[in-house]
């Protein structure tokens, strides 16, 4: 069963505890927490991505495809995780933190396609798997980037290691999905930002 969209005081509740957690861990205090009545208004788990920009540049990014509990206990997971542990970059500096955008994707379940003209940019992300590799890209990175479809498929493949026409193989894995992005930027989206490198 697919979770409803989120409210806009859940996406506000969500991005407060992203950055909630970031700055409890620069000040060494515990990460804060949602009263109960209201994280029960999240739906079922679902899989998500947090990125972080820094002046419209990617800064982190980091999600997971099995979501292991409710989204108020996995984003400040994945808001450490994405400030801390993305191999591309350092850890963020407590110095970078007011600087930096959050932003939160909370995916659909992946579907499997098999022909570049089953995406739609801008509504689909792309997951590929392929001879023990596997990679992913969010929407909106088509989006940023002005890619067509075999575009972001190419890019796909080269995130996950694979030649950039992989997808055209035999054995090959494919599934979309769509995403709900919502940040802190005006309106509650990032606004014209171009990321440095690929989501």
């Amino acid at each position: 069963m697919t979770s409803p969209p989120l409210s806009d005081e859940a996406r506000r509740d969500l991005l407060s505890l992203a950055r909630g957690a970031l700055e409890a861990h620069f000040m060494g205090a515990p990460p804060p927490r949602l009263l109960s009545d209201r994280a029960e208004t999240f739906g079922q788990a679902r899989a998500l991505f947090v990125t972080l920009h820094l002046e419209g540049r990617l800064r982190g990014c980091i999600g997971t495809l099995s979501p292991d509990g409710e989204l108020t206990r996995m984003i400040p997971k994945y808001a450490l995780a994405a400030a801390l542990q993305d191999p591309r970059f350092p850890p963020l500096a407590s110095e970078e933190l007011p600087l930096c955008e959050i932003e939160i994707s909370v995916l659909t379940p992946p579907e499997p396609f098999e022909i570049a003209e089953e995406i739609e940019i801008g509504r689909d992300g792309l997951i590929i798997e392929s001879r023990g590799r596997s990679g992913l890209l969010l929407p909106q990175v088509a989006t940023e980037w002005g890619f067509d479809a075999e575009t972001f498929l190419a890019e796909v493949c080269k995130k996950a290691g694979l030649p950039m026409d992989a997808w055209k193989q035999s054995g090959v894995k494919l599934w979309k999905f769509q995403a709900e992005v919502f940040g802190e930027g005006e309106k509650g989206q990032k606004q014209g930002a171009r990321s440095e490198e690929l989501e």
